[in-house]
C-alpha cells in the first residue's frame, strides 16, 4: 500500500506521520521521560560523587563512583596515563558523560562516564604538573597544629594574648 494521493488526504498524510514518529529511537528516547529517570545524572551534563572503590588494574583503569545527588553508583573511567595515581579512595570526583549517546565506547563496556576533576582540580592539571592534590581539612589542621604553635609564629603577639587570658580587667 502506498501514499495516500488524492486531493483531500491532508488529516490521512498527518496522522501517519505522528504515528511513525514514534518508532523513531532518538524521538522515543527524548519524549517518554523513561531516559530521564534511567540516566543517573538526571539530565545534568555534570555529576559530583564519591571515590568508594578502586578495582585492580585488570579493569580498565576506571573507579566506582557514588554520585552525591541521588546516591547511585556508576562506574568511571580515569583517562590519560597514570592519573589513577592520583585519585584516593573517598575523594571527591566531578564525572562528566563518555561516549556516544549515553553509551559506552570502545573497548571498556558499561562504562559510560568520566572523571574530569577531582578534589575540585582538573585531571588535566594533574597530568601536566602544574597543580598537586590540595590538602583535605584534616591533613591540614595536622600540619597547622605541628608547624604553627603560637610561640613560634610571633613571640610579643604570644605574650599580649596570654596576658589578656589572665588578667580579665584588660578588655
Amino acid at each position: 500500500m502506498g501514499k495516500c494521493l488524492s486531493l483531500h488526504t491532508a488529516r490521512k498524510l498527518w496522522s501517519h506521520q505522528w504515528d511513525q514518529k514514534w518508532h523513531d529511537k532518538q524521538y522515543k528516547k527524548a519524549h517518554l521521560g523513561t531516559a530521564l529517570k534511567a540516566n543517573p545524572f538526571g539530565g545534568t551534563s555534570h555529576a559530583k560523587g564519591i571515590v568508594f572503590e578502586k578495582p585492580n588494574s585488570a579493569i580498565r583503569k576506571c573507579v566506582r563512583v557514588q554520585l552525591i545527588k541521588n546516591g547511585k553508583k556508576v562506574t568511571a573511567f580515569v583517562p590519560n596515563d597514570g592519573c589513577l595515581n592520583f585519585n584516593e579512595e573517598n575523594n571527591e570526583v566531578l564525572v562528566a558523560g563518555f561516549g556516544h549517546k549515553g553509551h559506552a565506547v570502545g573497548d571498556i563496556p558499561g562504562v559510560r562516564f568520566k572523571v574530569v576533576k577531582i578534589a575540585i582540580v582538573s585531571l588535566l592539571a594533574f597530568y601536566n604538573g602544574k597543580k598537586e592534590r590540595p590538602m583535605s581539612k584534616t591533613s591540614k589542621s595536622e600540619f597547622l597544629a605541628s608547624h604553627m604553635s603560637p610561640e613560634t609564629i610571633i613571640p610579643a603577639a604570644y605574650d599580649i594574648f596570654s596576658s589578656n587570658l589572665t588578667n580579665p580587667n584588660l578588655n
